[in-house]
């Protein structure tokens, strides 16, 4: 799921008060603050929910799920963000300009300006740089980039990529990149959205995978950020296709063929998947297989939400109502905005899907 952001004045105090919180919803075994556990507890990831319920969880627990659900690697760098922030802690600022390596950042600004001669001379000077990594903290992603993962403009920085951006990576390349540099960047390309507005998207990938970034690192990535054209363009570099990709993609034959050998894991992505697009045989397919409609999400996969929460998203009257007579809870509340699926359908304007979901929520009261 997103971290939360930090508020611009953040206070260390409420901080404590939420891992005390916390603490309180997992002695009376909240299950959306075990799936917060799950996601961001390194000791509980993959932890079934009785097996999280059934863990003692110190102070020092939910304070580090509260500092990794923020963006932060542990507590005490949550504090120094608070109490000693440097430039890279001013969140408000885009990437770039976080920077503090001048170098480093002048690099970026040479690449964000297309100038692939200056940029073969730094690089040419220090030919480290590729291998250099800046440290953001408090986001999404994005942590830990290197040069070349600023070519994709995702996250978005300035909403645009000079138009010679493919030859510009080429030059980082050249130099010399590391393969999971490689598979990153293929990542940020094929999700993102200003790569593909500015019909640079296609490009990059082929770039990319002619240098032996893996199709497969992306591949549910892309399906999950809805990125078809890109998708089918890993698919086409030799990207497999397995269960989740296929039910992103609607292929219900190879989804069928698959399903009695796929891992637990797959099969709960592939739902999730499934409801995020509104394809309902492919859902009908995976609960008749076993799957649970009242699990959240799978972490990676909207891990905030319901697949009942997806159908009432995108409006999918026909796979909502699968979903609710297969005993799909509607009071469970996403972890972000702590909305029902008739919520959601509220605030997507989809009168009659949220009037039919209250009456179903009423009903079963």
């Amino acid at each position: 799921m997103p971290v939360r952001p930090l508020p611009s004045n953040p206070n260390l105090d409420h901080l404590r008060y939420q891992a005390k919180d916390l603490l309180e919803g997992h002695a009376e075994h909240n299950p959306a603050v075990a799936q917060r556990i799950r996601e961001f507890h390194p000791r509980f990831s993959g932890a079934c929910d009785d097996e999280i319920f059934n863990a003692r969880l110190r102070l020092n627990d939910a304070q580090l799920t509260i500092a990794r659900e923020h963006g932060f690697p542990s507590w005490t760098r949550l504090k120094r963000h608070i109490e000693k922030p440097t430039l890279a802690d001013h969140l408000s600022l885009p990437h770039h300009q976080r920077i503090e390596d001048a170098t480093f950042r002048r690099a970026i600004d040479l690449l964000d300006a297309g100038d692939v001669v200056g940029l073969r001379e730094i690089l040419r000077r220090r030919p480290d740089l590729t291998r250099q990594h800046v440290v953001f903290e408090g986001g999404n992603y994005f942590r830990n980039p290197t040069l070349l993962e600023f070519a994709a403009e995702n996250p978005v920085r300035h909403g645009t990529l000079p138009q010679n951006i493919v030859q510009v990576a080429e030059v980082i390349i050249e130099a010399g990149v590391d393969g999971p540099t490689l598979n990153e960047t293929l990542m940020l390309v094929a999700t993102g959205r200003v790569p593909r507005e500015c019909r640079l998207q296609l490009p990059l990938i082929a770039l990319l995978c002619d240098h032996r970034a893996n199709p497969d690192s992306a591949m549910e990535a892309t399906a999950l950020h809805g990125e078809l054209e890109a998708l089918n363009a890993l698919i086409r570099r030799g990207g497999r296709i397995n269960l989740p990709v296929a039910a992103a993609l609607a292929r219900i034959d190879e989804a069928r063929a698959m399903l009695p050998r796929a891992e637990a894991r797959d099969r709960h992505l592939a739902l999730a998947l499934a409801s995020q697009f509104g394809h309902v045989e492919l859902v009908r397919l995976l609960l008749d297989a076993g799957e649970d409609p009242n699990r959240y999400n799978p972490v990676g996969g909207h891990s905030h939400a319901t697949p009942l929460h997806q159908a009432a998203l995108g409006g999918y009257d026909e796979l909502a109502r699968l979903l609710v007579e297969r005993g799909a809870r509607l009071d469970l509340k996403d972890i972000l905005w702590h909305g029902t699926p008739a919520d959601w359908a509220r605030h997507e304007g989809r009168e009659q899907l949220e009037a039919y979901l209250r009456a179903q929520q009423e009903m079963r009261r």
